[in-house]
C-alpha cells in the first residue's frame, strides 16, 4: 500500500503540465449547471454570455457527501492517507461534503482536510507542493503542517464583468447584479481567510490592470505570480502587467484561461491575480 495521495477539485489549475507526484494526484469534478442541465466537463466557454438571467441560471455545486465517501473508500485500498485541498469552502463547499464523508470513515483511512482559502492556480501550486512531497516519501503529517504554513502567504484578487453568475450562485442580490451590470461597473474583489471581499468599482479594464499593478506593488519578494482571465479580448491589457513584472522580477508568472467551474462562479469574462509571497522574507518582516 502507498503512504499518501492528493485529493482535489476541478477548479484547480496548474502552473507547470507535469510535475513530480502528478500521478498521486486525484480530481473530483465540481457539478456545473446552467440551462437547466448539468454541463460538468465541458469546456466551450464561448457560448456562455457575458451577463447571466434566469435561462442560463449557472450555478457550481461541490459534489455531494456520496461522491466523497465512494472516492475515499476506493482510494483506501490503496493509500494508507489522503490529503484533500479545495478549493475555499466559502465559495465552493468541498471541505464541508467531504468532512462528511471523512467522518464515516473514521478508523479506516486516515483522511486530512485543507481549506486552500483560495482558487485556481494557488490550489494547483498547493496541491502540486504536496504531490512532490508525498513523492518524496514525506509523511502526510508534515504534508500538511507545510501546507498550512504556506496559506497566510496567498493573495487572491478577483474581476468578474458583472455581478450576475454571483448572483446565481447565491453571493450577491439580484438588485445589486442589476445595477452594476447597468451601470457597466467593474467589480474588485480581494478572498481574505476564504471569503469574497469588496475592494473597488472601476469603468474599465484599463483601470483594473491599474488596480492589479499598484497591488502586485506592494510586494518585494514572490514566489509565484499568476493571471487567470477570458480568452476573450476584454483584458488583453494583461500583457502590459505581464511585461512590467518580467522586466523587473525574476519570479515565475503564469497565466492561465478561466476554467468551467470558474466561469460559471464568476461569469466567463473574469480576470483574477494569485500571489504567493516568499515565506522567509514574509516572516522576517513580520
Amino acid at each position: 500500500m502507498k503512504p499518501t495521495c492528493i485529493v482535489t477539485d476541478s477548479a484547480v489549475q496548474f502552473n507547470k503540465n507535469t510535475f513530480p507526484g502528478q500521478s498521486l494526484v486525484f480530481t473530483i469534478p465540481l457539478e456545473v449547471y446552467f440551462e437547466g442541465k448539468n454541463e460538468s466537463g465541458k469546456e466551450n466557454l464561448a457560448v456562455l454570455p457575458q451577463f447571466a438571467d434566469d435561462t442560463l441560471a449557472p450555478i457550481v455545486k461541490a459534489p455531494s457527501t456520496d461522491k466523497f465517501y465512494d472516492l475515499f473508500v476506493s482510494l483506501g485500498q490503496n493509500f494508507e492517507s489522503i490529503i484533500c485541498i479545495f478549493t475555499s469552502n466559502q465559495l465552493i463547499p468541498c471541505y464541508d461534503n467531504a468532512q462528511q464523508a471523512a467522518r464515516s470513515l473514521q478508523g479506516r483511512t486516515k483522511i486530512v482536510l485543507i481549506d486552500s482559502l483560495t482558487l485556481s492556480a494557488g490550489l494547483g501550486y498547493l496541491v502540486q507542493q504536496a504531490a512532490e512531497s508525498a513523492h518524496k516519501g514525506i509523511s502526510a503529517f508534515e504534508i500538511e503542517r507545510f501546507i498550512r504554513s504556506i496559506l497566510p502567504s496567498i493573495y487572491t484578487i478577483i474581476c468578474p464583468v458583472g455581478l450576475s453568475y454571483l448572483h446565481y450562485n447565491g453571493f450577491v442580490d439580484k438588485a445589486q447584479a442589476l445595477v452594476n451590470e447597468m451601470l457597466g461597473l467593474l467589480p474588485i474583489f480581494s478572498i481574505e481567510n476564504g471569503k469574497l471581499i469588496p475592494l473597488e468599482k472601476v469603468k474599465n479594464s484599463r483601470n483594473v490592470i491599474g488596480f492589479l499593478q499598484e497591488f502586485l506593488d506592494e510586494f518585494d519578494q514572490l514566489n509565484m505570480i499568476a493571471i487567470i482571465q477570458s480568452s476573450l479580448p476584454e483584458f488583453q491589457e494583461s500583457r502590459i502587467l505581464r511585461d512590467n513584472y518580467q522586466r523587473e522580477f525574476p519570479t515565475p508568472y503564469f497565466e492561465h484561461v478561466i476554467n468551467q467551474p470558474l466561469s460559471i462562479l464568476f461569469g466567463p469574462r473574469t480576470i483574477g491575480m494569485i500571489l504567493i509571497e516568499n515565506q522567509t522574507f514574509k516572516k522576517n518582516n513580520v
